[in-house]
């Protein structure tokens, strides 16, 4: 599974592990990925997706129907 959501395009970020004795290398920072189902009722069917939490808050705000339109829109295929 990727590390990108659907909805809000987040992807990780990268940086630099720090140790004490200030060496640096290379990290990772992941953004909080889960797959969710949701019921389209405009489709009548379920679709599972790819979504940071930020992005299922944002959910429960806009609705279902307004985020796939905003997906959609931007060209993701659902």
């Amino acid at each position: 599974m990727s590390a990108r959501c659907q909805l809000t395009g987040a992807e990780p970020g990268f940086g630099n592990r720090i140790s004490h004795s200030h060496r640096r290398t290379r990290r990772r920072f992941d953004p909080n990925i889960q797959r969710r189902r949701y019921w389209l009722p405009g489709e009548g069917r379920w679709v599972r997706l790819t979504l940071s939490a930020r992005a299922i808050k944002t959910i429960d705000v806009i609705g279902i129907e307004a985020a796939v339109a905003r997906m959609r829109a931007r060209g993701e295929r659902i």
